[in-house]
């Protein structure tokens, strides 16, 4: 075990690594204010949907979120030149987190990649070589690292990557309908529209995506097959970039290459003046066991957590109960629609009520299909019913399309939803069972 995990292995990889990933998390905040994604997501609604028990996260106010970001990107920039590393990778995994929990209208499975990556990272030596922190103090400078940091990145990716692949395996996925679906949209892109609606194309999206994330990770580490696995991840998320515009998660990807690639080839093309380490010395640190501890908690979390939705009833596809922090990536098109209603508890008079006037356009797209999200429009309308002295029970009309079929009844109108309590580990009785025929339109249009 000492070996297998603390012998030292050159760390060409990590360093290049950090200089990509510093860059990468740089460009996500600055881009972020530049691309109008904080005006839209965190400034001009009146709250956001937060993960439910962290609603003591709420943006700053005024141009409180364009400095947040900017701050971010300025620690992304002292990442990338291995500046005060741990506290600026810190700093920045902090913040990020705080984003990531603050917000749901947005949320992206690659975000949450994004801060695992960052807490990670505060971790690794990655600051070692060709950084100003060893520029600056010479004894922290080293050629190597410990093997356990590079299995630690590698069991990360392969995790994310193997749960991707896992949750395709299912109809509307494997008839590529889906894939027809988000290609709809794309019909009038420059160049490429026409052909992204080809029936060819459809598939090979569905079945290269599915093989792809299965078998990336294990065609990078077999050598024979690590240059074609590589070619074909600049292809695979080069394409995702630009159809999808999935932000740096792409570039991101790509960037995992480097722990798959010897140090030798890296040293070569990258680091030339760096010194390759080839010692192999096993030093084992007096944190052993509170280090291969953490980790394996870390890991049975991670492999357990994309799971939990066998533990809930029905389908997570419908339910989206254990949906989040599973690596569910872009897996289906499902759309809603939602009335809301209001009953006066003093007087019984029922009234519509326009839930518009609290959500933005983005926001209004984003609730109508999800459970969590719609439950806590019904605690905000209750509280803005009780701010003009109206104790109110709130209703929802909420009907749930997946993957291009009919409506459904999504949520149980006869339940006061303001009422309910939120439970994280059990079903939602007022969620409606979902309809065994609610593909049912693709399926015949296969036949």
């Amino acid at each position: 075990m000492n070996k297998f995990l603390f012998k030292h292995i050159d760390n060409t990889g990590l360093v290049l690594f950090r200089i990509a990933f510093g860059a990468l998390i740089a460009i996500e905040g600055f881009g972020a204010i530049a691309t109008g994604w904080v005006r839209r997501t965190l400034v001009e609604p009146q709250f956001t949907f937060n993960f439910i028990g962290f609603d003591f996260l709420q943006p700053l106010p005024g141009s409180g979120m364009y400095w947040y970001f900017a701050l971010m990107g300025l620690f992304g920039v002292f990442v990338m030149l291995g500046y005060r590393y741990r506290f600026s990778m810190a700093c920045y995994a902090l913040m990020w987190t705080c984003v990531y929990l603050m917000q749901k209208t947005s949320y992206n499975n690659h975000y949450y990649l994004m801060m695992l990556l960052c807490w990670l990272m505060v971790f690794l030596p990655a600051h070692r070589w060709f950084s100003l922190d060893a520029l600056r103090n010479s004894n922290i400078k080293s050629p190597s690292m410990p093997r356990w940091v590079l299995l630690v990145l590698i069991l990360q990716v392969w995790i994310v990557y193997t749960y991707a692949s896992v949750a395709k395996i299912y109809p509307d996925w494997l008839n590529a309908s889906v894939a027809e679906l988000f290609m709809r949209g794309k019909s009038d892109y420059w160049l490429i529209g026409e052909f992204l609606q080809l029936n060819w194309v459809h598939w090979c999206i569905a079945y290269v995506g599915l093989l792809f994330d299965l078998l990336i990770v294990p065609l990078m580490l077999w050598k024979r097959t690590r240059l074609i696995g590589f070619i074909v991840s600049i292809f695979f998320h080069l394409f995702n970039s630009v159809v999808f515009q999935i932000g740096i998660f792409p570039y991101m990807s790509i960037a995992f290459a480097l722990f798959f690639f010897s140090p030798q080839l890296l040293q070569k093309r990258f680091l030339p003046k760096k010194t390759l380490y080839t010692a192999g010395e096993i030093i084992v640190p007096n944190y052993r066991n509170a280090l291969i501890a953490i980790f394996s908690v870390y890991f049975i979390v991670q492999i357990a957590l994309p799971l939990r939705h066998w533990f809930f009833q029905d389908d997570v596809l419908w339910t989206e109960e254990g949906h989040r922090l599973s690596w569910r990536m872009m897996l289906r098109a499902k759309s809603g629609i939602a009335t809301y209603w209001v009953v006066d508890k003093a007087t019984q008079k029922r009234t519509r009520y326009d839930h518009n006037k609290l959500l933005t356009a983005k926001q209004r797209r984003g609730v109508k299909n999800k459970p969590d999200m719609l439950w806590q429009l019904a605690q905000r309308i209750k509280q803005a019913e009780a701010k003009e002295g109206r104790d109110v029970e709130v209703y929802v009309d909420s009907k749930v399309r997946v993957n291009g079929g009919p409506y459904f009844q999504y949520i149980d109108p006869k339940v006061d939803l303001a009422a309910e309590k939120w439970q994280h580990f059990k079903h939602h009785d007022w969620i409606m069972p979902s309809p065994k025929d609610y593909q049912k339109k693709e399926e015949n249009k296969a036949k």
